[in-house]
């Protein structure tokens, strides 16, 4: 099914994995499959974590490592499109591959329109699938990075008190210091101090770095981790 020459003449995969190294999970309820995608993976110097059912993904814990998910479409429980339903609410940083043997136009337009980065149907030439891995893998990495800065700002914003909290809300909405002073029945000064703080503390170095943050924390679905 696969040709393994092409996987040895990349050398700009890493030959020496680590808790980092970026994590390929495979479920195919195939073993013939998963077998020959591990030994791939494991050449192209990914970890690889192959499951035979969506449940037995379900039940491994998540990567909070750049990862991307090689799904099958027809699997014995849980199908992949809505294991794929699953992951896009519960493992958003985890682009998914799928894999068939018996696809049709509309699954895959479904799978594509759910956000899936490739539809390849067996048998599949390795290098396809290889380059297939490497770009939702950069989504993985990208997606982990946001929220990475995300959680940042969350932990930031906590450490405002209740006033500079207040303050920040009206310098983003474009309010004057002596407007926001006349509002909350303060001094333009006290205004100046509190709107200092918020700065330093969000490490904001520009208002329009405040406004971007802001803007990040309130577009952010409540209770995101």
């Amino acid at each position: 099914m696969y040709s393994q020459s092409s996987v040895f003449t990349d050398q700009s995969r890493p030959t020496a994995m680590s808790p980092a190294t970026p994590v390929v999970f495979v479920v195919d309820d195939d073993i013939s499959v998963r077998e020959s995608l591990q030994l791939l993976l494991h050449a192209a110097g990914w970890q690889a974590r192959i499951f035979p059912t969506a449940q037995a993904f379900l039940d491994h814990p998540s990567a909070m490592v750049p990862s991307c998910l090689i799904l099958d479409v027809n699997l014995p429980g849980l199908n992949g499109l809505d294991l794929q339903q699953r992951i896009a609410a519960e493992r958003p940083h985890m682009p998914i591959i799928f894999i068939t043997g018996f696809g049709d136009v509309p699954i895959t337009v479904r799978a594509m329109k759910a956000g899936a980065v490739e539809f390849l149907t067996k048998p599949f030439d390795d290098v396809v699938l290889l380059q297939a891995i490497d770009s939702a893998i950069d989504r993985s990495r990208d997606a982990l990075g946001r929220e990475r800065n995300l959680q940042a700002l969350r932990t930031a914003y906590a450490t405002l008190t209740p006033r500079e909290q207040q303050v920040l809300a009206m310098v983003v909405a474009g309010r004057l210091n002596k407007q926001i002073g006349a509002d909350l029945e303060i001094s333009e000064i006290t205004v100046k101090a509190h709107r200092g703080k918020v700065m330093r503390k969000m490490k904001a170095h520009s208002l329009a770095d405040l406004v971007k943050m802001a803007t990040a924390l309130s577009a952010a679905p409540p209770g995101q981790d």
